[in-house]
């Protein structure tokens, strides 16, 4: 009688609770598409977790690109934008100016004064 018994590690994965959705930029490719994740590793036996390899987990930034991760404790501008209890964002969003002139309900953002005038041809200068 032959039996194989396999051992190996798993890592469970999640959000962090207060950083949901939020995408940040990786230090290390440049690319916006770094999370803020907690992992879990665990040891396995047969394929079942058997004895967790750390206690509180690691809170890091994990570049789905590249693969980096780097500890969120290092990243004090991503923990500046950690959102509240109530759901409202860590860093306010700018209050948008309008400029003198025009209406709140008037012309699009980018149009200056003026909008432009329909079925012309495009200028090239």
């Amino acid at each position: 009688m032959c039996l194989i018994f396999t051992c190996g590690e798993h890592t469970f994965r999640k959000e962090v609770e207060g950083y949901e959705g939020l995408v940040c930029r990786c230090y290390n490719c440049g690319n916006y598409s770094g999370s803020v994740i907690k992992s879990h590793p665990w040891f396995t036996f047969c394929f079942i977790p058997v004895i967790p390899l750390s206690i509180k987990g690691y809170e890091d930034i994990s570049c789905r690109i590249c693969n980096f991760q780097q500890p969120l404790e290092h990243r004090q501008d991503v923990q500046a934008m950690r959102r509240g209890a109530d759901g409202t964002p860590g860093v306010p969003l700018q209050q948008q100016q309008q400029p003198p002139g025009v209406p709140a309900q008037g012309l699009p953002q980018g149009w200056g004064q003026k909008a432009p005038e329909p079925n012309q041809p495009m200028q090239y200068r």
